[in-house]
């Protein structure tokens, strides 16, 4: 048995927070049909540019809120969240490409939504998976370097026994637990920290689980995590 648990430090800092997890299981993630997964991304592309109200990038709402939540815990120089990064390339014109079908499905819903969705294998995890602060000494390999950069301690982490799967909260995650085509079972979250968006982050997890039933098959389960609610079975 696995869980997801949200620990004590995390809700010290972050008491409104909520987090959306599915539990994929028995999906085929296997890479069939390129150019639907192109498409769908390129019109999440289309819905983001609403975002940008305001002409300086950081100051509309949903960069906003970001990095002022980055601003209360440690973290790498430069590190932004994932839904900054994914609108910062759309902002300049930037397509995003495809990878697998579950990350590019995640990636337009959080294109659409303006909201930062992750996602894991959850066969790769060792134990439970907890979202907490890092004691500094996790083992942390991200894409494109086999070299382990454990995360300060004090930043915000999603980690398992074996060490941080994402660093800075959304920022980066790691190649051990990444999916991929031969991921059969998934934890897909997506995160909120402006209370005001309550109806949109319900509505994106609602589709997420939609689009990843009809096009990969599979049973997927939704639950939302918040201070009451601190933790959920995985597997």
């Amino acid at each position: 048995m696995k869980k997801f648990i949200i620990e004590d430090d995390f809700w010290s800092l972050f008491p409104n927070a909520k987090i959306g997890v599915i539990i994929c299981s028995d999906i085929d993630n296997t890479i069939k049909d390129n150019e639907k997964y192109e498409q769908l991304i390129s019109n999440a592309e289309e819905e983001a540019l609403k975002y940008f109200k305001n002409p300086q990038f950081s100051s509309n709402e949903v960069i906003k809120v970001w990095r002022e939540a980055f601003q209360k815990f440690k973290t790498k120089k430069g590190a932004r969240s994932s839904i900054e990064a994914l609108l910062k390339r759309v902002h300049n014109g930037k397509h995003i490409g495809t990878i697998n079908p579950l990350v590019d499905i995640y990636n337009s819903i959080s294109l659409k939504y303006a909201l930062p969705c992750g996602g894991e294998d959850i066969e790769k995890f060792n134990g439970d998976i907890r979202l907490t602060k890092a004691d500094g000494n996790e083992s942390f390999v991200t894409l494109g370097t086999d070299k382990s950069e454990p995360p300060y301690e004090g930043e915000v982490i999603y980690k398992d026994n074996e060490g941080a799967i994402c660093r800075c909260w959304n920022w980066r995650e790691s190649v051990r637990t990444m999916l991929t085509e031969n991921t059969k079972n998934a934890f897909l979250c997506i995160e909120l920290v402006n209370e005001n968006r309550i109806i949109e982050f319900e509505n994106a997890l609602e589709e997420l689980e939609k689009v990843v039933q009809d096009n990969l098959g599979g049973k997927c389960k939704i639950s939302i995590l918040d201070i009451n609610h601190r933790e959920v079975l995985i597997a």
